[in-house]
């Protein structure tokens, strides 16, 4: 692995945390965002060169403080990983739209912010890679996901378009885009309904889905591919999802 800075957000738990330990052990300087920081301070981590900051990305001017402190001490930003989240799970009919709102900020303003900040550098000094977390919920649709499926076909949207903009600068926008996964996604759905509906969803897989530590390792993949090579998407998911 390359021996540059690499942010990523929403680091305090599944596939950020999973995502710090495996740069972190392959030696890269680290810059882990989230709004529990003593949970990323609770990783077993080698944290000498690694900077742990307390930000909500939709808080552009604390994300961009962030980077600007982790930069002074590490050098330029070579990879962003842009894996902070929300789901939240609810019948349109019924949701309360405060949680729609709260999905959009995170998972589409909080993905565009982090862009933002990056990408001028990148595009000026011709490298750089952003990976975007989206999920297979950005591709197809799911049943008590509609706002959480607008947020994603948004993150594959904004994506893809933004790709072709940097892309003439040598500079990668690509996306992971996981299944079901073993995360803590689950534990702020306030619709008992819709978390019922998906445990009894995630019971037809045998009650297994994917473990965070294979996302970590693609979008690892797609980062120790050489600058001249971009591994667009990967879509990732347990053998036994079937949709």
């Amino acid at each position: 692995m390359k021996n540059h800075l690499i942010v990523i957000t929403g680091a305090s738990s599944g596939f950020g945390a999973e995502m710090a330990k495996t740069f972190n052990a392959a030696g890269n300087p680290l810059l882990l965002l989230g709004r529990r920081p003593e949970k990323i301070e609770a990783l077993p981590l080698n944290f000498e060169n690694v900077m742990v900051r307390s930000v909500d990305v939709t808080d552009k001017a604390a994300f961009q403080a962030a980077i600007d402190d982790a930069q002074a001490a590490y050098g330029p930003v070579d990879l962003l990983v842009n894996n902070a989240g929300v789901m939240l799970l609810g019948n349109v009919l019924k949701q309360d739209p405060a949680e729609w709102q709260t999905m959009l900020d995170t998972n589409v303003m909080g993905v565009l912010n982090g862009m933002q900040i990056v990408l001028p550098q990148m595009t000026e000094r011709q490298g750089g890679t952003v990976i975007n977390i989206s999920s297979l919920a950005g591709k197809k649709t799911f049943v008590n996901h509609a706002a959480y499926v607008a947020s994603k076909f948004g993150v594959h949207g904004l994506s893809e378009t933004v790709r072709e903009e940097v892309s003439r600068h040598n500079v990668r926008v690509a996306m992971v885009a996981p299944g079901a996964a073993e995360t803590e996604l689950l534990t702020h759905v306030t619709d008992d309904g819709a978390l019922k509906d998906y445990g009894a969803w995630k019971q037809t897989m045998g009650g297994l889905t994917l473990d965070p530590k294979h996302v970590a390792e693609a979008v690892a993949f797609i980062y120790n591919m050489p600058q001249e090579v971009n591994v667009r998407e990967i879509d990732i998911a347990a053998t036994r999802q079937d949709s």
